[in-house]
């Protein structure tokens, strides 16, 4: 595996982009490519053996660039298929997300975390058993919140809306009416309305509300994972460049409006 090869980062659309903008912090000697699996977003109610097909065929079409990484950027995908991703691919440093329990147990003070995901990230097996293990371990109460119609809103670009912000509201005040005093973002698209939560959260509670995105320990575990292996970047060549199912201006745009990218997007079938 080269040093001076790209990491791919991908997601079900333009969720990843948050967890790629504190790669690029982390890792700013880094060529990256990122992949938005646009045409078939979003992952969060279809069924799981579906996305664990959609995933692999992503793994095929960024190993053959070649990448000497693959980052998972996205929840949903990552509870559905990282464990099959990396039995097809032994070979590269594969690194997935999931929604920041331990640390919102660490950072709560009454004890209530709520955490917004979506369906098929909450109906998985792996969020279950996180649940379950933070839960025994640390007595905290996990409130999860489905937030069904959030990611597709975000993708396209609506979150401004009235109708979004009201969507918004019915996620977020259930939570903190049963004491949550932190709120997990446990999609990646998520981080692209944490204002719009932090003012909803801002009206409504009676006690500082900490928000939890893990985009940044994903980008030091893959820091480490790559410093482990011997594949950090010796010579500096960072760049940006975008594949997607989907349309290639929508991506282009997105990299422009949400991290002040120019960025050059290829179409592709998979």
């Amino acid at each position: 595996m080269a040093a001076n090869a790209p990491i791919g980062v991908f997601d079900s659309g333009i969720g990843g982009l948050s967890v790629l903008r504190h790669i690029r912090a982390c890792l700013p000697q880094e060529a990256l490519l990122y992949f938005s699996d646009a045409h078939f977003a979003p992952y969060g109610g279809r069924p799981e053996r579906q996305i664990e097909q959609r995933v692999l065929a992503i793994g095929a079409l960024l190993a053959a660039h070649p990448v000497k990484a693959l980052v998972v950027a996205c929840n949903t995908a990552t509870a559905a298929a990282i464990a099959a991703l990396r039995r097809a691919y032994p070979a590269l440093i594969v690194v997935g997300v999931e929604p920041g329990l331990k640390p919102a147990a660490a950072a709560s003070t009454t004890g209530v975390v709520g955490v917004l995901a979506t369906e098929a990230t909450l109906a998985s097996a792996r969020f279950a058993r996180l649940h379950e293990t933070l839960s025994s371990a640390t007595g905290v109460t996990f409130l999860p919140m489905a937030c069904p119609g959030l990611a597709l809103r975000i993708e396209q670009d609506q979150m401004y809306l009235p109708e979004s912000i009201a969507l918004l509201r019915r996620f977020v005040l259930p939570l903190l009416e049963q004491g949550a005093d932190t709120l997990v973002l446990g999609c990646t698209h998520y981080p692209f309305v944490q204002q719009q939560i932090a003012a909803i959260v801002q009206d409504n509670a009676q006690r500082n509300v900490t928000i939890i995105d893990t985009g940044a320990a994903v980008a030091r575990q893959l820091a480490s994972q790559l410093a482990m292996q011997g594949l950090l970047r010796v010579e500096p060549a960072p760049s940006v460049d975008g594949l997607s199912s989907g349309s290639a201006a929508d991506l282009e745009r997105a990299f422009s409006r949400l991290l002040g990218l120019t960025v050059r997007v290829t179409q592709t079938e998979i």
